[in-house]
């Protein structure tokens, strides 16, 4: 039997710290800002979630790929992550499910991973000293140079990457979760009662949310992200949710719906009669 040589990769931080392993993905070079994702599962979801868009993710949980990807569990079109980091690779998925390997579908897609370095080590450095850039690469192996790269690349703070992600026309979501994977009873009741109409401001929603919302009965119309009030009024929607997403909140300044009277202030974690801003961990 024959295997295909590992082929090395760096990773490079803001702060000059290098972490040596091997390329997985695309063997290619990219930027963004290092963060990490401590879910012992779904990695798929977490790297076609739209608020990952310009993030390098480093999953704690030890290996990735032995699940593989499928189709069915995107979160969004395509892969929204710059790059992966994983301390072990399956480069052989075993699931039913399973359509193709993870390092097959990464290089599909442009997107360059690393493995084979110590993840829980660059997670504790990340959650002391707060995410920073760094790049990842299999083509420019000299620190120095990658580095450069790195110094070169804007900061997250102040990006606004919403446009990058928000759906340009409108739409109708209408597909419930599926009954296989639903966990609550009343969600199936979409035949009872008169259904409500939400209007969605796709700020780089996951599909998952929206699922969750038609199981509910929900009629669901996802907008773009810079709809004006006067358009989302026309719907006259009984809610209006305002999704996750990628970049810097305070650099996103799209029109948005002025509060009606009497509306109580939303945030993070608040919802009112008239307007819900539902932010998901991934």
């Amino acid at each position: 039997m024959s295997f295909t040589p590992e082929q090395p990769a760096l990773l490079v931080l803001a702060d000059g710290t290098v972490y040596r392993g091997y390329s997985f993905g695309d063997q290619g070079t990219t930027v963004g800002e290092v963060v990490f994702n401590t879910g012992m599962t779904g990695y798929q979801e977490v790297m076609t979630d739209p608020s990952y868009c310009g993030q390098m993710v480093t999953f704690t949980y030890p290996e990735l790929g032995n699940t593989g990807v499928n189709l069915a569990d995107e979160e969004s079109p395509r892969p929204q992550i710059r790059g992966a980091i994983a301390r072990n690779l399956c480069r052989r998925p075993s699931n039913w499910r399973s359509t193709q390997s993870l390092s097959n579908y990464l290089q599909q897609h442009g997107i360059p991973g690393i493995y084979g370095i110590d993840t829980r080590a660059l997670t504790r450095k990340i959650r002391a000293t707060g995410a920073m850039n760094g790049a990842i690469s299999a083509q420019i192996l000299d620190p120095v140079e990658l580095f450069q790269q790195v110094r070169d690349a804007p900061s997250m703070e102040g990006l606004n990457l919403v446009q990058a992600v928000t759906t340009p026309k409108v739409y109708e979501w209408s597909e419930a979760t599926d009954p296989a994977w639903e966990f609550s009873e009343g969600a199936l009741g979409s035949d009872k009662g008169q259904s409500l109409t939400v209007v969605a401001l796709d700020f780089g929603v996951k599909r998952n949310i929206l699922r969750r919302l038609a199981s509910f009965g929900c009629k669901v119309i996802v907008v773009p992200a810079d709809t004006s009030p006067e358009i989302i009024y026309r719907y006259n929607p009984d809610g209006i949710f305002l999704s996750n997403g990628p970049g810097d909140p305070a650099a996103v300044t799209a029109r948005s719906p002025p509060p009606r009277p009497c509306s109580p202030k939303t945030d993070r974690s608040s919802a009112s009669a008239w307007a819900i801003k539902f932010s998901a961990s991934p």
